[in-house]
């Protein structure tokens, strides 16, 4: 049998990073995102240039004794000295969510740089953790005196009021802090690496959604899925995404894996009057 040597397409190289969640590779996964707009990219830029800026980081905190000196020189080098920091003015680009972009503006979202931060902290052995709070994806460290959480968009360390404050302007009516210590704490829970691509993904999924780019949200909805295939409500997305691209009959594939297999949603009978459509049109 001839041996293929076809390079795997842009999915299929992504497959092969997230395919086990032991020894995650977050940043290379988190670089490959931007094949779908890149394909001639090299993911492995992205993993150079972090060892580079390891590397000088490593000098500085030679002789840091204690975590917490190490975390102060690792936020004066990334937020000061290399000048990263959050997108204000275009917040909503897709260029915010890929990694090699990022590294040459100096300018991303807050997932995007918390990936870079979270590299770079734990190249000097922090103990660190991305934080999927709602709304603002954030950064934790934990220290020998208790944890510390950053906004990785602006480099600001945050306090429980600062957070509280945080979940009332995404929380309509009333006050957060009502609730109970727990609701906080649990948004404060370490965030595994699949879900932090996850989030990066989704991120990019709504702003092609909201501009009705259905080729490049379909690339995006491919990945959510072999990321996380059991995510039902992805599958009917992305069949909807199919039926405005004229694909019915993945259209209709999709639809039915996602009313078989996710049979008590709300919308059940409004995608039950679609895929009937759709199966109308095929039949045609």
């Amino acid at each position: 049998m001839p041996l293929s040597l076809r390079a795997p397409t842009p999915l299929e190289y992504f497959a092969s990073l997230v395919a086990s969640d032991d020894q995650f590779p977050l940043l290379e996964a988190a670089a490959s995102l931007a094949m779908d707009e890149y394909p001639e990219l090299d993911v492995q830029r992205v993993p150079g240039e972090m060892d580079l800026l390891l590397a000088r980081l490593k000098r500085r905190v030679a002789h840091a004794v204690e975590p917490a000196q190490m975390l102060q020189t690792l936020n004066r080098y990334f937020f000061r000295d290399l000048g990263f920091g959050g997108n204000l003015n275009h917040y909503h680009d897709p260029e915010n969510s890929y990694l090699h972009a990022v590294l040459q503006t100096r300018r991303g979202i807050p997932v995007s740089l918390a990936v870079l931060w979270l590299e770079l902290a734990g190249g000097i052995g922090l103990s660190v953790h991305g934080v999927g709070f709602p709304g603002h994806f954030l950064v934790r460290a934990d220290l020998p005196d208790g944890s510390i959480l950053l906004d990785p968009f602006t480099g600001v360390s945050l306090s429980r009021d600062d957070l509280w404050e945080r979940l009332d302007s995404i929380r309509p009516g009333g006050d957060a802090r009502q609730a109970t210590g727990a609701l906080l704490d649990g948004y404060l829970r370490p965030v595994a690496p699949r879900s932090v691509i996850a989030r990066m993904l989704f991120n990019l999924k709504e702003i092609h959604r909201s501009l009705e780019d259905w080729p490049r949200m379909l690339a995006v909805l491919d990945r959510l899925l072999v990321l996380m295939p059991e995510a039902w409500s992805e599958f009917r997305d992305r069949g909807l995404v199919h039926a405005e691209l004229g694909a019915l009959a993945q259209a209709v594939q999709d639809l039915e894996t996602y009313l078989t297999r996710a049979p008590a949603q709300p919308d059940r009978a409004t995608i039950e009057d679609r895929l009937a459509d759709l199966r109308g049109h095929l039949r045609g």
